[in-house]
């Protein structure tokens, strides 16, 4: 038995992520949470921050969201974002230019100064910045 959830991330522009996930690590708006398989149904509301994918091949993709719904139940968990930049690509300067993407995106999306530079240092982090 497969132990992979469908994650969907989608935005009013279209989707900006589709597949099987081992779990998924959501900026809900009382704190961030995990989501595996079998996780109880719920709906939550997502404040800007990072969405932390762990694929099937255990390796990890980055999302930087401003603010959005997730709807989880035992099977898919669905992300609806106001806006969403995804951080991970093949190429260095891609990757560069997709960090830079998604830290202007939160910056516009939070008033919330000391959660702003947390997050910011969390993609740094996540994404192998020193």
């Amino acid at each position: 038995m497969s132990d992979l959830m469908r994650l969907e991330v989608v935005t009013p522009m279209g989707m900006i992520y589709e597949g099987e996930v081992r779990c998924v690590v959501l900026p809900g708006s009382e704190g961030e949470f995990g989501v595996l398989k079998g996780h109880a149904s719920l709906i939550s509301s997502l404040k800007a921050g990072v969405i932390d994918i762990e694929k099937a091949d255990s390796k990890h993709e980055l999302i930087a969201v401003d603010s959005g719904y997730a709807e989880v139940n035992e099977f898919k968990t669905t992300v609806l974002a106001k806006g969403a930049v995804a951080i991970n690509a093949d190429e260095n300067s891609e990757i560069a230019q997709n960090l830079n993407a998604a830290k202007e995106l939160l910056r516009s999306a939070s008033s919330d100064s000391v959660a702003l530079a947390s997050t910011l240092a969390n993609i740094d982090n996540k994404a192998g910045i020193k």
